[in-house]
């Protein structure tokens, strides 16, 4: 279990000028088969490792005054080929999801007989204990409280995973953590979350090499 970090000595800002920058992982093998990966730790495939480099060209003009990475390996190697120095935050893994971890959605909806999903449904334990999305939001509420009072001195990128990144868009958004199923993010992309007009807003969602034919399965 993760412990408590300590809180800023600052609360957020009301209207910081930085960007938030959000990228997730490239491809690994799991990703491209639609399996869940929470905490197994994995490493990218070889084209995960080029939708990486190609994130680095993305945001190679932000002026970043913190860079985050979760520690497993698919996120910690796609901020390395970004070109990025990234600080270790645990706080950042990946939702865990139990005894469906490296399930996918089609094998565990024909188990059970009907249209499961992770945000409507849950996990169930495995070897690990699993995560409610309000536990994984709890999570994405720390992060957000660390990072957000850092976009008064510039930019902010996260590197982590779809779900994590998805939820932690929901919070940030102060929307209810469930919204984060109604929009998906590809291996390798690039999103920006900013401010517009005293408001939290999305800048640019899901950016990558091509224009996804179908949402995301994992």
């Amino acid at each position: 279990m993760l412990t408590n970090d300590p809180l800023p000595n600052h609360p957020a800002p009301d209207n910081p000028s930085g960007k938030l920058i959000l990228l997730r992982h490239g491809e690994t093998a799991w990703s491209k088969d639609g399996k869940h990966t929470g905490l197994t730790d994995i490493p990218l495939t070889p084209r995960g490792e080029d939708l990486a480099r190609g994130a680095g060209r993305l945001v190679a003009g932000y002026d970043f005054s913190l860079v985050l990475t979760s520690p497993l390996e698919r996120a910690r190697r796609t901020a390395e080929l970004a070109g990025l120095q990234a600080e270790v935050d645990p706080f950042l893994v990946e939702w865990d999801y139990g005894g469906y971890e490296g399930r996918t959605t089609r094998d565990i909806r024909r188990e059970l007989g009907y249209n499961w999903s992770a945000f409507t449904h849950g996990v169930i334990r495995g070897e690990t204990p699993g995560e409610t999305v309000e536990e994984v939001a709890a999570r994405a509420s720390r992060v957000l409280t660390r990072v957000l009072p850092a976009l008064v001195d510039g930019d902010v990128a996260l590197i982590a995973h779809g779900h994590f990144l998805r939820i932690l868009t929901a919070v940030y958004l102060r929307l209810a953590p469930r919204f984060g199923a109604q929009i998906t993010l590809d291996a390798g992309s690039v999103s920006v979350l900013s401010y517009y007009r005293e408001q939290p807003a999305i800048l640019s969602w899901n950016y990558g090499a091509e224009l996804p034919m179908e949402p995301s399965e994992s």
